[in-house]
């Protein structure tokens, strides 16, 4: 605790960022339940945030047990409060326990006399919160929902009508909507990821223009990056590695679109021989709802007779995936409803040719046959031919490898995503950035 007060009393300034559900952590343990993109997109903000020169402060909940305070850097700790026992807590209904956690964050923000130039607040369990310590902080509050109640709502609703009861039970739509209306009238700023999500915030929730801004997620530049076809190749062997070879990676969940990926892939499978699909989905530890949700896919895979054609690849530790994307010769964001889609971000940086789903905001940033590919995973013709147009055209394949990874070095490092929210919170004049691709950023013929 001596390091706590020290570093309390810092003459740089200081930022709260708040991110109240899942496992928060320096390392955290990706694929465990809604712990996933947004951890890491906190975490990693918050890196970038203190090497421009402030203290970071990140929010969350503490339970099990977990200690108080954990060090992410020097400048960087993570402060875990208390609330609702000692439980793991759904982020659908986290919002109910959190009256208790802003007094105990009220409390230890008193304690070690804490001064904030701003609250950042993530999600909108986190943004209930956020928004309750600026009123009593009487401190600027910017939020980044990371996904909309009304974009989800609606996707769901439309691709399983007869299901709505059961989205109602499981998701919390109606106190969500009703919450995320509340908090984006009353926050400073609201910071959209994507164009779509520009437009939904603005027109379904009726948030003016001047209080949103567009900034976009971000990746690690220092681990996603191409490597030379010798270096590709020794990580193919090592990863055990053959043939034309399809991955998708992360959480285990309904809306991450896998089975529509296998459907697609049966179309890849019946023209090559060869090809395969790897699936590297889920945690270390799986809840019930992911085993089933696992056993499911497994179900469909044997249906379809592609038992060895499809390889559950499992839990994949959170250093070797630079090199799963390396080793594969195409990677698939098959997603039924994704608000960015940061495992596509990675894929291409790391030099991966790339297919994004349509039902999301990522695509409409990136030029069809330049930067990535797009496909609709419910058309499984549509995804399956466009999969199997990579892997056949390999000229196709190393211009989206190439260019691929330009577009995210130039577009999507952690830097420019803290050194844009400083922006937001200075005022200072620079246009919104736009992440509609409108124009090709290299002349065509390249000679490939």
């Amino acid at each position: 605790m001596e390091k706590d007060i020290l570093n309390s009393s810092s003459a740089r300034p200081r930022i709260a960022m708040i991110s109240t559900h899942g496992y928060v952590a320096a390392i955290p343990p990706l694929g465990a339940v809604d712990t996933g993109g947004q951890v890491v997109y906190v975490i990693e903000l918050s890196k970038k945030l203190a090497q421009l020169g402030y203290e970071v402060d990140i929010w969350t909940r503490g339970f099990e047990d977990q200690p108080e305070l954990e060090y992410v850097s020097d400048q960087v700790r993570v402060i875990r409060v208390a609330c609702g026992g000692k439980k793991f807590i759904g982020k659908e209904y986290l919002f109910e326990k959190l009256p208790e956690w802003n007094e105990n964050a009220l409390r230890f923000i008193a304690k070690h006399h804490l001064k904030y130039q701003f609250i950042d607040s993530h999600y909108w369990d986190a943004g209930v919160a956020g928004q309750y310590l600026s009123n009593v902080l009487n401190v600027p509050h910017l939020h980044t929902p990371h996904s909309l109640g009304a974009w989800k709502k609606r996707s769901m609703e439309t691709d399983y009508p007869d299901e709505a009861a059961k989205f109602e039970q499981q998701y919390n739509f109606t106190q969500r909507l009703h919450h995320e209306r509340l908090l984006y009238q009353e926050c400073e700023m609201v910071i959209a990821t994507t164009p779509q999500q520009m437009d939904i915030i603005q027109q379904d929730y009726e948030v003016a223009e001047s209080k949103c801004r567009m900034i976009p997620p971000g990746y690690d530049d220092t681990r996603y990056y191409p490597v030379s076809e010798a270096s590709r190749k020794a990580i193919r062997q090592k990863l055990g590695f053959s043939g034309p070879v399809t991955l998708a990676i992360g959480r285990l969940a309904r809306n991450k679109g896998y089975d529509l990926l296998i459907a697609g892939f049966q179309l890849v499978a019946q023209r090559d021989l060869a090809a395969q699909l790897r699936l590297a989905v889920g945690g270390a530890d799986m809840s019930q709802q992911e085993l089933t949700i696992l056993n499911a896919l497994k179900a469909q895979v044997a249906q379809l007779g592609l038992e060895a054609r499809v390889i559950f690849e499992g839990f994949v530790p959170d250093e070797l995936m630079p090199d799963y994307y390396r080793a594969a010769d195409l990677f698939v964001l098959s997603s039924r409803y994704e608000p960015f889609g940061m495992t596509a971000i990675e894929a291409m940086a790391s030099g991966a040719p790339t297919i994004v789903t349509i039902h999301g905001g990522l695509w409409r940033a990136l030029t069809f046959g330049r930067h990535a590919l797009y496909a609709d995973p419910f058309d499984k013709e549509d995804l399956g031919i466009t999969m199997h147009k990579v892997l056949k055209h390999k000229k196709l394949a190393a211009r989206l490898s190439r260019m691929g990874a330009h577009k995210a070095r130039s577009l999507f490092t952690w830097t420019g995503v803290a050194q844009q929210l400083i922006a937001v919170v200075e005022q200072r004049i620079s246009p919104t950035l736009s992440l509609n691709d409108t124009e090709w950023d290299e002349p065509w013929n390249d000679g490939d």
